[in-house]
């Protein structure tokens, strides 16, 4: 993130609010059938475990394409992520020594290499800005989960949504739970009124520490305040979102599909971090009760400390029956019109980047944009009640301005993060400054 990276996010706040600005530019490849024989260039941004793995499914997926461009804060990363992919796809990677983009304003030069996809897969702090610089090029994206982190981030990211369908590219979320088989058949049953009407959801999302933050002295003296935290980003809101956001936004993802994908009235949350750490400021737990309309409670649990028992599981009860996700394999419902999954469960990974490529080989348009950023805003939702310890609304939500990202981001720059938070005392921001909760 450069200064210029940076004002363009403070002016789209001045300009926009909470208003989407929707720009009909056309796309090189938008909309248009790809040749069978073209070879479709694909740039991985962020070359970590879920960035390899994505490229991975992606060249899985698409049986004429190539990794021809990478970007990170890290060249170890790149060239670890090439020796994997290489391992497996070995003449399907073609990553040429200009074409490994390093910094934090690396994604501004893969977008404008001549790729063709783009798969983003940074820390989410900086996935509003890559969504936003992919769409403007004219790219189809992979995006991984959240897409934001903040209200702001939210904000720019759903105008991209929406740029996006002007143009007819394709976005492909990283909500790889709306790509399962097993789940795709068992909500269409809840849809068609199996189970009845709905009347409560409990998911769990609970496991161990999935980045920990390592001692204080494993920091050597010449790293910077930015390098520290980019490198441990899971341990810092500004960067991950906080664990119901990275992580336990998939539970939150099927909360919102169970719940036709409109939002919740209202929130109340607790969270709190009950294993010390030195340095970072993420919660380790947080429990968010999610209030629909007709009074119907979701509720969203989630846990990341050593030693508890693991659980992850998805119950939505309705008037007839309920629907069981996650206890002895297979979905199933338990009611008059039992039922458990019985076909074929392909992996959902493979199936969310087959949907992207057979849509540009075909010359069709898939927007996952609508219902990823919904699900995002629901887990920074939870997360900002559990913060404060208010009951919030979805209107309060989209009418917040927060901002977790530091201004001039610079990778050798000093930065001192937004404290832990503590609830009755951390305070909700509204755009009236005078109005806080």
């Amino acid at each position: 993130m450069t200064e210029s990276s940076t004002l363009n996010r403070r002016h789209f706040v001045r300009t926009t609010g909470s208003a989407a600005i929707l720009t009909a530019a056309g796309s090189l490849r938008a909309a248009q059938k790809a040749d069978s024989t073209e070879t479709l260039r694909i740039g991985l941004v962020g070359c970590g475990g879920r960035g390899t793995g994505a490229a991975s499914q992606a060249l899985g997926a698409e049986y004429n394409g190539k990794i021809v461009a990478m970007a990170d804060v890290d060249m170890k990363q790149i060239d670890g992520s090439i020796a994997s992919l290489t391992q497996k796809f070995p003449d399907r990677v073609d990553v040429k020594p200009d074409k490994k983009f390093i910094g934090i304003d690396a994604y501004k030069q893969l977008i404008d290499s001549g790729v063709d996809v783009v798969l983003l897969a940074s820390p989410p702090g900086f996935r509003p800005m890559h969504l936003q610089a992919a769409v403007d090029a004219g790219k189809h994206i992979f995006c991984e989960k959240p897409m934001a982190v903040d209200t702001i981030g939210y904000h720019m990211a759903m105008a991209a949504v929406n740029k996006a369908k002007e143009k007819k590219l394709n976005l492909v979320a990283g909500f790889c739970w709306r790509y399962s088989t097993s789940r795709i058949e068992a909500f269409k049953r809840v849809h068609d009124g199996d189970i009845g009407k709905i009347t409560s959801i409990l998911s769990t999302y609970h496991s161990g520490p999935v980045k920990p933050m390592p001692p204080a002295s494993a920091r050597t003296p010449e790293m910077s305040d930015v390098e520290w935290q980019i490198r441990n980003w899971y341990n810092f809101s500004w960067l991950c979102g906080d664990s119901i956001v990275e992580q336990a936004v998939h539970s939150v993802d099927k909360i919102c599909w169970a719940m036709g994908d409109k939002p919740p009235m209202s929130c109340i949350g607790t969270g709190g971090r009950q294993i010390k750490a030195e340095g970072g400021n993420i919660y380790d737990h947080f429990h968010a009760a999610y209030e629909w309309e007709n009074g119907i409670y979701c509720h969203l649990t989630n846990r990341q400390i050593k030693g508890c028992q693991g659980h992850n599981q998805d119950i939505i009860r309705g008037e007839k029956g309920a629907l069981i996700i996650g206890r002895g394999g297979d979905p199933f419902i338990d009611g008059p019109k039992r039922w458990r999954f019985r076909g074929e469960e392909k992996n959902m990974y493979d199936l969310e980047h087959e949907a992207l490529f057979a849509a540009i080989r075909k010359g069709e348009v898939i927007n996952n944009g609508d219902r990823m950023m919904l699900s995002t805003l629901v887990g920074i939702m939870g997360r900002e009640s559990a913060y404060t310890g208010q009951l919030i609304t979805w209107d309060q939500m989209l009418a917040c301005t927060q901002d977790l990202a530091p201004d001039n981001l610079k990778w050798t720059d000093s930065f001192t993060p937004t404290p832990m938070p503590l609830p009755g005392i951390t305070k909700f921001q509204l755009p009236d400054a005078k109005k806080k909760i």
